[in-house]
């Protein structure tokens, strides 16, 4: 998939719960995204979840929130429906992902 010239990539990291076979497996968790720096509209995700299916699913989540106004409804979203071993470790992710954005639009702002 081609992305537009407008887009950013941007990771979260954190840990999943000891058991979860993400840690077990790659140590933590990771949550990428592609998200427009013009908008703050999440385009893409990729995360290091064990199955394509929680991939996907996470994907079904996030894509097509407002990283920059969204947060909260994103993490509602997760609460309600994301009820993985790795849900707080998505949505300590999700918030450094959203530290970097913002961090991101004031360098570009100045």
């Amino acid at each position: 998939m081609n992305y537009e010239k407008n887009t950013i990539y941007i990771t979260g990291i954190s840990r999943a719960n000891s058991t979860d076979p993400i840690t077990i497996m790659y140590n933590g968790f990771f949550l990428g995204l592609i998200i427009n720096i013009d908008n703050g509209e999440i385009i893409d995700i990729t995360c290091n979840a064990i199955s394509n299916v929680t991939s996907d699913f996470i994907k079904s989540i996030l894509v097509g929130y407002n990283l920059i106004s969204d947060l909260d409804h994103m993490i509602n979203e997760i609460n309600n429906r994301f009820l993985g071993t790795a849900q707080k470790a998505l949505i300590v992710a999700l918030k450094d992902v959203h530290n970097k954005f913002l961090m991101e639009k004031k360098k570009i702002s100045k």
